[in-house]
């Protein structure tokens, strides 16, 4: 039987049952999502653990809001939470987990302090050992993930290919080796903060986090800068790398590089590269989804008298098209899986659109044809108009 989410784990030997959401919050229902914020906001101030240091009970009350609030502010989860109670949201996110409530912090910076404050509350929480320094968190640091615009001919995002591209990017100082420092000694830990990159001031009954103002929230301090990378430890670098673009990719859409973004500082692992996909239009071709639509001008008698005509499909082939006999102008033919592949499924179609030409001039010869049809066939000199909904079907 799976277990409810951390936060709301109750005292060994103890059943507790959980609150409903709405109730823990003190709101209707109906409320709106300004409303829970504010409830939420005044929870949390009461029963901030930096107003109640040692209160396991207003400790409790905190985390339980904040468990409400992760849910009932989101509209997805509190839609689902509202259908299904709490088995809806059950791995949906509200389980107590730093990344969970790291967004919920956020929202309230003015009373957390910034994501720094949110770290050493996540550690009382947590069992993280109160207290966590910059230092021990920066030597985890991702680097940043980067987004590189790709434009792609038509046919190649629609058939795949593999593509150079080139951008620059932050790697580890070859000079220092990522330290930082000029004569390789490193960083020593910042007097002010004794390491913990951050400082506390007192605002009324609580006191809020910040960035240290002699390290800047590293924790750390170089005496000595590398001059090559004026103490950052990074440099930019020039990177080269082929990217496989996957068949039938549509504009707008992204391709993932993992490991390819900025290195981390202090030898953090690396971000990932977003290539986001940009479609050129093609002259005579468009696609919805995976099948392509294509124009296709036809004479006359070919219209009326139907027959079979040569047509080069976007990939270079050649097939034979059968035109029926009685074609109208704006007539849809449908070539089965000619269209665009789809991974993990059937490749999609081309329809191509008849296009009847009517001749702008005709010869002697043609004219006396043409009057022989009329006299033939016979025209119809009072014709009734169509409906509307019959030319769109």
């Amino acid at each position: 039987m799976r277990q409810p989410g951390l936060l709301s784990v109750p005292p060994k030997d103890t059943k507790v049952a959980k609150r409903d959401y709405y109730e823990v919050l003190g709101v209707a229902k109906d409320a709106s999502k300004d409303d829970i914020k504010k409830a939420y906001r005044k929870l949390a101030i009461q029963n901030h653990p930096d107003k109640n240091p040692g209160d396991h009970q207003a400790e409790e009350r905190f985390k339980e809001a904040t468990e409400a609030y992760e849910v009932l502010g989101d509209d997805q989860r509190r839609k689902t939470y509202d259908q299904f109670g709490f088995a809806g949201v059950e791995g949906m996110g509200a389980n107590g987990s730093a990344q969970d409530f790291s967004s919920v912090f956020k929202d309230f910076e003015d009373i957390f302090g910034g994501f720094g404050d949110f770290s050493n509350i996540f550690d009382s929480f947590f069992g993280g050992g109160g207290g966590r320094s910059r230092q021990g968190r920066e030597r985890t640091a991702r680097g940043a993930n980067l987004r590189y615009d790709l434009e792609m001919p038509f046919e190649k995002a629609a058939f795949g290919a593999a593509i150079d591209i080139a951008y620059t990017k932050n790697d580890s100082c070859k000079i220092c080796g990522g330290t930082g420092s000029a004569d390789g000694t490193g960083k020593r830990v910042c007097p002010t903060c004794q390491g913990s990159g951050q400082v506390r001031r007192s605002s009324g009954f609580f006191s809020i986090a910040q960035a240290c103002p002699t390290c800047r929230g590293e924790g750390s301090i170089i005496e000595k800068p590398c001059r090559d990378c004026g103490g950052t430890g990074l440099t930019k670098k020039k990177q080269k790398i082929k990217v496989t673009i996957p068949p039938g990719v549509e504009d707008g859409k992204r391709v993932v590089i993992p490991g390819q973004g900025d290195t981390g500082p202090n030898g953090g692992p690396p971000g990932d590269l977003y290539v986001f996909i940009h479609v050129l239009p093609h002259e005579y071709y468009e696609r919805d989804g995976s099948d392509l639509y294509c124009a296709l001008p036809i004479s006359l008698t070919l219209a009326t008298l139907g027959g079979e005509i040569g047509f080069t499909t976007i990939e270079g082939k050649k097939i034979q098209v059968s035109i029926p006999a009685g074609s109208q102008n704006g007539k849809m033919l449908r070539i089965r899986e000619e269209g665009i592949p789809s991974p993990g499924s059937r490749r999609g179609d081309l329809y191509l659109k008849l296009l009847v030409q009517i001749p702008a001039k005709l010869s002697r010869h043609g004219r006396e044809i043409m009057e022989q049809l009329r006299e033939s066939e016979g025209e119809n000199l009072e014709p009734t108009p169509i409906k509307l909904a019959d030319i769109k079907n």
